[in-house]
């Protein structure tokens, strides 16, 4: 499929999507969220992708925040209408059963953050600014950020970001916990692109079932959730990558897994 606002590679068994408004410095309309929404429905069907990166076309915007001049004049039933497909698109990311990167190149700031949040991890560069600034506009964060925001950084540093609206730079990101690395602007790519090799090499189905423990277990509590990994760890044992992949240790070789 052709898309508009996306740019689509594959490279190596990783999907790299580039949101391509870089005249609107990447922001989310519904069009951009409708082809995100589209294109990783694909990807979850696609046994050849194992690993998706999100990144932004241009050096000063990952995604600047949703797009205020198409939000300016909603209606409260079309402002509704909009934040539940941005909440729809976060939710289709977030489950999708291969791991996504955000590979942050700029500002990420509102839906931009949001998106971010729906990735598992979040690769900066130096120069990437987060935040969470609706409240300068008299609107909180629509598309999950004052959610998955708290539940990743803690509750009072999430209302400290979104009660203030101010900006944090890469560093400060990662020191609480936002971004999982920060390496030079001109190696973003690369570093992400090394990591997604990482996962890809390991047993795909081992990756997508740590994920879905991961995900499902933090809306159980703790006993239950050990419960719930157990199963999964047993239901490895079914697969073919896990007696390859034991026996590949065993014999001192690279395993060479199907994702069956």
């Amino acid at each position: 499929m052709t898309y508009e606002n996306l740019l689509l590679e594959i490279e190596n068994g990783t999907a790299i999507v580039t949101i391509n408004r870089p005249k609107a410095m990447n922001a989310l309309n519904e069009r951009t969220l409708l082809e995100l929404q589209n294109a990783f429905s694909g990807f979850a069907e696609d046994d050849a992708i194992q690993v998706i990166i999100i990144t932004g076309s241009g050096e000063k915007a990952f995604v600047a925040g949703a797009d205020i001049a198409a939000m300016q004049s909603l209606t409260v039933l079309e402002a509704r209408q909009f934040a539940k497909l941005g909440h729809q698109v976060m939710r289709h990311i977030e489950a999708c059963p291969k791991p996504v990167i955000a590979a942050i190149n700029g500002f990420a700031l509102g839906g931009g953050c949001e998106l971010a949040l729906g990735c598992d991890i979040r690769v900066a560069a130096e120069n990437a600014r987060f935040g969470q600034p609706e409240v300068n506009l008299g609107v909180i964060p629509g598309f999950g950020g004052t959610q998955r925001l708290t539940r990743l950084i803690g509750k009072g540093r999430a209302m400290e970001l979104i009660f203030s609206g101010s900006m944090i730079d890469a560093a400060e990101a990662y020191r609480i916990g936002l971004a999982n690395k920060v390496v030079p602007h001109d190696q973003l790519l690369a570093v992400t692109k090394k990591m997604a090799s990482t996962i890809s090499n390991n047993g795909p189905l081992a990756v997508r079932l740590s994920k879905e423990a991961i995900h499902n277990g933090l809306e159980l509590d703790l006993e239950r959730a050990n419960q719930y990994e157990a199963e999964l760890f047993g239901l490895c044992f079914a697969t073919a990558d896990q007696k390859e992949g034991m026996q590949a240790f065993l014999e001192k070789r690279q395993a060479e897994f199907t994702g069956k």
